[in-house]
């Protein structure tokens, strides 16, 4: 596994556009969860195993009431400062497991036994994983 840092990204994606596009509505997600109090924030570069995505962002909500609350704020926070809806969302009604396609970009909101049973991360653990530093943090 690989891990890549955020200089490492934009110094790769400076010479490819549909690169840069992804992974700034990646950290855009991601940043939008950390406002709501998600945990465990992850990109995954998933780009690199498979078609489905650039992008998998993976967040832990420790209720269905926040896991709901996070994904409306990252629909609300893409839908205001990029201009984009998701493909398609699914799990709100149950708020264990959200899934919110972006094409590009796939956020995956878990409470955290259903991050632990699926595990997502060993799943995908071929694609690179790309530092995120939460805004806190910042």
């Amino acid at each position: 596994m690989t891990n890549f840092s955020r200089e490492q990204i934009l110094s790769t994606i400076a010479s490819d556009p549909a690169l840069d596009t992804s992974y700034e509505l990646a950290t855009r997600i991601a940043d939008a969860a950390d406002t709501r109090k998600g945990e465990d924030i992850l990109l995954l570069k998933v780009g690199e195993v498979t078609v489905l995505a650039d992008y998998f962002v993976l967040v832990t909500g420790f209720s269905k009431v926040q896991i709901r609350a996070i994904a409306g704020f990252i629909e609300a926070e893409v839908e205001e400062k990029l201009h984009r809806k998701p493909l398609r969302s699914e799990g709100l009604a149950e708020g264990g497991w959200v899934v919110q396609d972006y094409g590009d970009v796939i956020v995956h909101i878990l409470m955290p036994q259903e991050r632990e049973h699926y595990d997502l991360e060993a799943f995908w653990g071929h694609a690179p994983r790309v530092a995120y530093a939460p805004i806190a943090a910042n």
